[in-house]
């Protein structure tokens, strides 16, 4: 893919290169449209000027979002992509933060907020004909949000090269492939099958947060999903819903967090037909590798063997340094996002057991126990290896002696949990009881949780990930 200054390519330009525009189509919730009609379409309203502007662009619909993306790349300066779950009040330091001269939004009280953009374009979710010139001048940045230390959203700063580089198939020609995902396409893990979609020329579903998991899988099936891709807590919730055996996917792909032993048998279990991968890939680092075997952790000779990824584990951290990686954040004061070398530190810390390296957590989320480390997703494995475990958070809880206690919320399949939380006391202490007899067979005693909850659900953010905690 040439993306030279000189002789940019664009997002329009792959699509129709693909010879399938008009067979293939994007699917959303409310609104859906073939290749050909976004390439030569548009959402926008009005007769909006947007040549070599950076964009800030805030839709409620994923659809929109996506429209918009074909039709600007190659013409803005700059995209910026808001997601709906980032806070509103930070939308006038993402807009400084960008330089944003135009935004463009589906929702008239965004409009209206204080951001400081002048140029404000609405736009909807039909595709209307339009004979604007597009053609590619500019090697157009994309800008993905990403959560902040200090709760502000950092700005990763990407090009279509860096997305669209970790090119793959999964088995199947084109013609007979229909993608979708969990993710908001707005987010790395979305916006990576939506890439992919759109310059494999394949049809493709979009999730969708005015939806639930159960209408979703619905939806997913009417369209006909043979390849689709989550977190494991997205799957863990889909695997809860009656509606998880209207699909039938010969491909399956998780990322995102850790994937355990639990989800990857509970998958393969009920998609017996499908292939099954689980991946590392992050909004900094880009896609670093995939495994097909059937097993958590990976092999160490993963970490060599791709010749355009260089992988390697510093001071128990994954770093990795390749042409997928964005090159910076934006702004003032932000992090340096490589090494002298160009390496990212993705913080996600490596253990190696028995020749196989595992992911231990998040450096940044180690609960400390009287001085001593614990990793929530470890416990987390062990308590999902449960057999009558459908999904768990732990997080931490103040103490005054040691520091910390280790806490875990814990869902039931088969809606156990909700018939416990409605029963007598016993019953919840029973399974309680069990839980945590399980962890003290398998976790040190520091590691084993001071306290085991049932709940009948836990929150999920729209990056697919758990929302975490500290109390």
């Amino acid at each position: 893919m040439n993306m030279q200054q000189n002789n940019p390519v664009s997002l329009r330009s792959l699509i129709l290169a693909t010879g399938n525009v008009s067979s293939h189509v994007l699917a959303g919730h409310d609104s859906r449209a073939t290749w050909s009609e976004l390439a030569h379409g548009s959402v926008l309203q009005g007769e909006p000027e947007l040549q070599g502007r950076s964009v800030l662009v805030a839709t409620s619909h994923q659809f929109s979002s996506a429209a918009a993306l074909i039709e600007l790349d190659g013409v803005a300066r700059r995209i910026v992509l808001f997601p709906p779950d980032v806070p509103r009040e930070h939308l006038a330091y993402v807009a400084k933060t960008s330089e944003a001269d135009a935004l463009i939004t589906d929702q008239p009280e965004i409009a209206s907020m204080p951001h400081g953009i002048g140029n404000v374009v609405l736009c909807g979710r039909s595709v209307a004909p339009a004979d604007r010139d597009r053609s590619a001048r500019i090697q157009t940045e994309w800008i993905l949000l990403t959560s902040g230390t200090t709760g502000l959203p950092k700005l990763a700063v990407h090009t279509l090269a860096s997305l669209a580089g970790s090119g793959w198939h999964a088995g199947q020609p084109p013609t007979a492939v229909v993608w979708s995902t969990f993710y908001d396409m707005r987010r790395y893990g979305g916006m990576h099958i939506f890439l992919h979609a759109c310059i494999a020329g394949t049809s493709m579903v979009l999730s969708s947060a005015h939806e639930s998991t159960a209408e979703f899988l619905v939806r997913a099936s009417a369209h006909g999903v043979t390849h689709i891709s989550g977190t494991p807590s997205h799957w863990r919730r889909a695997l809860m819903s009656p509606q998880a055996t209207r699909i039938a996917p010969v491909y399956v792909r998780m990322s995102g967090e850790i994937v355990d032993q639990a989800i990857l048998n509970q998958v393969r279990s009920q998609y017996p037909m499908a292939r099954v991968d689980h991946t590392f890939a992050s909004t900094e680092a880009g896609v670093g590798f995939y495994v097909s075997d059937g097993l958590m952790g990976f092999p160490p000779e993963v970490l060599a063997s791709n010749p355009l990824i260089e992988m390697k584990v510093l001071d128990g951290t994954l770093r990795i340094r390749s042409n997928r990686t964005a090159t910076r954040y934006l702004g003032e004061d932000t992090p340096v996002l490589k090494d002298s070398e160009g390496f990212v530190d993705t913080g996600d810390t490596i253990e190696t057991r028995d020749g196989r390296c595992y992911f231990a957590g998040r450096r940044d989320g180690i609960i400390n126990v009287g001085g001593r480390k614990v990793h929530p997703e470890e416990v987390e494995a062990v308590i999902n290896r449960h057999p009558g475990v459908a999904m768990s958070l732990v997080r931490a809880k103040k103490n005054p002696i040691t520091g910390a206690l280790v806490i875990a919320d814990v869902v039931l399949k088969n809606d156990s949990s909700q018939m416990i939380l409605e029963s007598e006391g016993a019953a919840a202490n029973a399974q309680q009881n069990d839980i945590l007899d399980f962890c003290r067979t398998e976790l040190e005693p520091h590691k084993v949780p001071a306290a085991i909850h049932i709940v009948s659900t836990l929150s999920i953010g729209e990056s697919g990930k758990l929302v975490r905690r500290y109390a």
